[in-house]
């Protein structure tokens, strides 16, 4: 059996704002849809379900991220996930520049947690609180390429 990753799914608050926010970053939306019907039911596992969605692919075309902002039923509303919390909790980018990211991360309102941290002289690692609340990390690799 062969198995690969296709997509992360975020549920978000505001479809258009986490788009402007990772496509700042690079990422290229690949389709927008709205989505409802019987089959979505059965894939979903909600009755009766509508969202938007829009699939979004980082510049290397290996990660894709799905994000829907729910019509009906309407999005539960939870505490943003601490860093410590189980289960899924974040989403991490592999950046040439993390000095770079955070500039865009702030124009859209977003700052580290704590600070960027370095790694043994490695990696440059930082978390963030994107939109709707998302955890996203970068990381930026400090070994010299060969």
């Amino acid at each position: 059996m062969s198995v690969r990753l296709d997509n992360v799914g975020i549920a978000v608050r505001d479809l258009e704002a986490a788009i402007a926010f990772f496509t700042d970053l690079g990422l290229t939306v690949l389709g927008r849809a709205r989505i409802s019907g019987e089959w979505a039911d059965t894939a979903v596992g909600l009755d009766g379900n509508t969202a938007d969605i829009a699939v979004l692919q980082t510049p290397d075309g290996n990660g894709r991220i799905e994000m829907f902002q729910y019509v009906h039923p309407d999005a539960i509303e939870a505490e943003p996930v601490q860093p410590n919390t189980i289960g899924m909790h974040r989403v991490c980018f592999a950046v040439d520049n993390i000095d770079a990211a955070l500039e865009v991360a702030a124009r859209h309102g977003c700052h580290p947690l704590r600070g960027v941290a370095t790694y043994e002289d490695v990696y440059k690692l930082t978390y963030l609180r994107g939109p709707s609340g998302i955890l996203v990390m970068f990381a930026e690799d400090q070994r010299k390429a060969d």
